[in-house]
């Protein structure tokens, strides 16, 4: 019989979503007749923009034609959408990324999934607590953690973020490889500011040790003192990869686009002592395991980039902006302390009368008929708090903030 990976084994239960999802369905079948309004898991409502569909028409007429037809493209994406991201999302910030540094993708997810197949399996990893399950559960799948007790594994140094830290997490005292931070951060809707950036920038210089930057939600920042990349840190360039998608900023959760940046300076440590660099190790894996993004999709993505994609995709994006704010002031109406909202598409409330994150789970969806995310499947500190988005439509959305206004906690 064929031995497992023995380190799936540790994996605790089932996916958080997919036990959400179960029990949600349990709910519907045996109340048919009553309407349930997710703020859980962050799928987008709103469509496509005309901008981002004509031109994935265009390209599919493209794919009809003999003399424009296109197969295999290159793993690491076509140069007219890096080249796109390059400018929109980097240069036009003032901030030096290359399009040849750019390696687009089917998913961030993915991406921060998979680019720790390059590390060493006896690497130290650190990762914000409550964080969202990827980081954690590839390094358990990896074999870099030990027994899980008490809701953490051991192996991992976890960085709490909790009300009294404000969210934000703090410098480890001991020597760490691999660092993931997410800002705005999924789940706790928090923010890092230039200052806070900087201190795990120079940390890391120090250490040399590598920050894995997840910015998937940076479309949302509306404060000026938040940077909506890492690379706008001074050395930066030397110690972090940054991760993004197209999902929550211009609603390709099921086309699938996103990219990551790995910029030539940032190196890793071979057996013998020599450096290694980072670009060409996840070029290797990418040409070797990934066969690219559809060129339909990419020449979609492309069009995000053109004023009129810019125009509408951020319509959509203000539209969310607007729900989160109306969760929130629901949320405080209700009497209910809540955080988030601000630069990001997540609200985290503090469960009321000492009701564990999964109580409330149940409380909400039986008395409100909505769905949220139980803050402890992202954590052991994030017990006790709640997760809701703002990707439902706007009517929805008002609606479960009423059914929430309504409920007495």
């Amino acid at each position: 019989m064929t031995a497992v990976n023995p380190h799936y084994l540790k994996l605790q239960g089932s996916y958080l979503f997919s036990t959400i999802a179960q029990k949600v369905s349990a709910y519907k079948t045996a109340h048919p007749d009553e309407e349930v309004i997710s703020l859980g898991i962050g799928d987008v409502s709103q469509p496509l923009a005309p901008a981002v569909v004509e031109a994935l028409q265009h390209a599919c007429e493209e794919m009809g034609r003999a003399e424009t037809f296109r197969g295999y493209g290159p793993e690491q994406g076509y140069a007219f959408l890096r080249q796109a991201i390059a400018q929109g999302d980097y240069i036009s910030r003032g901030v030096s990324v290359s399009a040849d540094e750019i390696f687009v993708s089917d998913g961030a997810k993915s991406d921060v999934a998979n680019f720790q197949e390059l590390f060493d399996q006896t690497i130290c990893v650190a990762l914000q607590d409550p964080v969202y399950p990827v980081y954690l559960d590839t390094n358990v799948m990896a074999g870099r953690t030990g027994a899980y007790h008490n809701g953490r594994y051991g192996g991992i140094v976890y960085l709490p973020c909790t009300e009294e830290n404000h969210f934000v997490p703090q410098l480890p005292r001991e020597h760490v490889d691999v660092i993931y931070l997410c800002s705005p951060n999924n789940p706790t809707g928090t923010a890092l500011t230039k200052n806070d950036l900087q201190q795990w920038v120079d940390y890391a210089r120090e250490h040399q040790s590598l920050i894995l930057y997840d910015s998937a939600y940076e479309a949302y920042i509306t404060q000026a003192d938040i940077p909506h990349s890492i690379y706008e840190i001074p050395g930066a360039r030397q110690v972090a990869v940054e991760f993004r998608s197209f999902s929550k900023t211009a609603g390709f959760t099921g086309t699938r686009c996103a990219y990551c940046v790995v910029p030539q300076e940032v190196s890793v440590t071979a057996p013998d002592g020599t450096s290694v660099a980072l670009h060409q190790l996840w070029l290797r894996r990418q040409t070797t395991k990934f066969n690219g993004v559809p060129y339909i999709v990419q020449r979609g993505a492309e069009a995000v980039y053109s004023p009129q994609g810019r125009a509408q995709t951020q319509a959509i994006i203000r539209s969310y902006q607007q729900n989160a704010r109306v969760i929130s002031q629901a949320l405080r109406r209700a009497g209910l302390e809540a955080y988030g909202a601000e630069n990001a598409p997540y609200i985290w409330l503090k469960t009321p009368g000492g009701l564990d994150s999964w109580s409330f789970f149940d409380k909400l969806l039986t008395e409100a008929r909505v769905v949220g995310t139980p803050g402890v499947g992202f954590g052991a500190c994030g017990e006790g708090y709640f997760r809701l988005t703002a990707f439902n439509t706007p009517e929805k959305t008002k609606t479960a903030a009423a059914r929430i206004a309504a409920m007495t906690f």
